[in-house]
């Protein structure tokens, strides 16, 4: 790891050689800093000492604050957005009828299911955070830290994930939450489109505040939206239960009627179902905060896929028993239409949840991209100062705020569906890449402990399907989108020959970094055995 136990003093020391004045700023640390940094040379001077447990400064790291329960919060929060109330329309369109539909809403959910067995391995084995680049770090770049390529899959990841998936993700959201915010207030008129986008960027500010200042404020607020968005889902499935139970079933019976025969349809359909699933992962880009991993990962995982996976189905079909093919494709927002046939007077019900549940998805969105920014950060793959750790609250909040900030770049030009594509495309690739790692570890650490050893055919599945779902619509139905995607993965590699290869720092970035640890309070991670 390029951040070791002895980064503080030596970031310390580099700087104060880089002039007199960068020096006289350092001196003027806080005092929380101060006590910090002495600690840690005691430390190290005075290693294996009996007597180090007492005293009672802490170290500058991220804690262990997150349970089982806030493990499963921050799956099932963060899969629970805005996708079961928007994407019903997207799957039924590419997939042509209610069964097939209903085929495709399953399968996404076993799909996240293998892929979260998978991970519960790599979680495991490597218990760092960062989710998919600590394991295709560990799997390409660690056996060849000296090579040119070994790094490439990791930086690829984070390069696209930290300035195009995470942040899109989070602006999606964002957006899902202001349109469903403003609904209420401006009705059947419509929301402009400035007033919706900057509440956006203020919830976006918001959750980013909260996150820097408490792990455990964030969790609880995960938490109550986790359980606020299920109470809604289920006051849908109750009321599609009575239907059923009222005979309501003409829908239901048109079953695989006029399904698509276009493998890229079906994989498009995956693309809009997945997109309802995202978050599957989430956990593992937190597990060094999670309290006894080898046994909470498995344990939220199993608890909050299936969980996740159940719901909606059910919703679904809770659907179809109020609306027909033509009048759900019509809906710009099935959930919306669902309350508004069956709730009557108590409709806003609805409207409120869904802005519930893209706050609650937000939230859980922002939590995990910053602690992906913060690890790429620790291996020397961005900039130093975003591995910052916050002296007092003990969040990464440099990484959390580069991650807002990027979010908030990417709500100017919003274009959801656009961005839905692109983020599925892109995602598969890399989720494809990651089954990849854990094949290969398989053969390069064959000692390595597994506390958690999955079959392997579950890698080798979930590789194919990959493999499917990046390629099937490219073939079918050729588009510059796909082309420019590509182009965009690849364009990391002009910053990572000069800033990652060769380790070129700019001269400036010293003063920047003194500027955050005195503006913002943070310094470098310490660890310790």
């Amino acid at each position: 790891m390029i951040s070791n136990a002895n980064s503080g003093v030596e970031t310390a020391e580099q700087n104060a050689s880089s002039s007199a004045e960068i020096n006289e700023i350092g001196t003027n640390m806080d005092d929380s800093t101060e006590r910090n940094s002495n600690h840690h040379n005691h430390r190290r001077n005075t290693a294996g000492n009996d007597n180090e447990e007492q005293n009672p400064v802490q170290y500058v790291e991220l804690k262990k604050e997150l349970d089982l329960l806030s493990g499963v919060g921050l799956i099932v929060g963060t899969m629970i957005g805005s996708g079961i109330f928007i994407s019903p329309k997207g799957v039924l369109n590419r997939t042509g009828s209610v069964a097939g539909s209903l085929v495709v809403w399953a399968g996404c959910g076993l799909l996240s299911m293998l892929g979260s067995l998978a991970y519960c391995e790599l979680g495991t084995m490597i218990p760092r955070s960062g989710g998919e680049y600590a394991y295709l770090y560990a799997a390409f770049a660690e056996p060849t830290k000296r090579s040119f390529l070994g790094p490439i899959p990791a930086y690829l990841f984070c390069w696209t994930s930290v300035f195009i998936l995470k942040s899109s993700t989070v602006a999606v959201i964002a957006l899902a939450f202001a349109e469903y915010a403003m609904a209420p207030i401006f009705g059947d008129c419509g929301s402009p489109q400035v007033l919706v986008k900057l509440t956006a960027i203020a919830t976006i500010l918001l959750l980013t505040v909260i996150n820097c200042y408490s792990v455990k404020a964030a969790t609880g607020l995960q938490n109550f939206f986790m359980f606020a968005k299920l109470l809604a889902l289920t006051i849908i499935i109750i009321g599609g239960i009575v239907n059923l139970a009222k005979g309501r079933v003409d829908v239901l019976s048109e079953g695989f009627h006029g399904t698509t025969s276009s493998p890229s349809s079906f994989a498009l359909a995956f693309y809009s179902g997945m997109w309802a699933y995202d978050g599957w992962n989430n956990l593992n880009l937190a597990t060094e905060e999670l309290q006894n991993p080898k046994k909470n990962l498995p344990r939220a995982i199993c608890i909050a896929v299936p969980l996740v996976t159940v719901v909606y189905v059910l919703t679904n079909v809770s659907y179809f028993t109020v609306m027909s093919k033509e009048q759900l494709l019509a809906s710009d927002a099935v959930a919306v239409t669902w309350g508004d046939s069956m709730l009557g007077v108590m409709r806003w019900i609805i409207p409120l949840s869904v802005a519930f549940s893209t706050f609650g998805a937000a939230n859980g969105s922002a939590f995990g991209g910053g602690r992906l920014c913060f690890e790429a950060a620790r291996e020397g793959h961005l900039s130093k100062v975003l591995s910052y750790i916050s002296i007092k609250h003990f969040t990464p909040s440099p990484a959390l705020l580069f991650n807002s900030l990027i979010a908030i770049i990417m709500i100017i030009p919003s274009n959801i569906s656009g961005l839905i594509d692109f983020f599925s495309f892109a995602a598969w690739f890399f989720y494809g890449l990651t089954m990849l790692a854990l094949i290969v570890m398989r053969w390069t650490k064959p000692d390595a402990e597994r506390p958690i050893k999955v079959p392997i055919i579950i890698a080798w599945v979930v590789l194919m399907v990959s493999v499917y779902l990046v390629i099937a619509p490219i073939v079918e139905v050729p588009e510059y989108g796909y082309l420019y995607a590509f182009l965009i993965i690849i364009s990391g590699l002009i910053f990572y020959v000069p800033f990652v290869y060769f380790k070129y720092t700019l001269k400036c970035m010293d003063y920047v970094t003194i500027w955050c640890q005195l503006f913002f309070h943070v310094a470098p991670e310490e660890h310790h055995d």
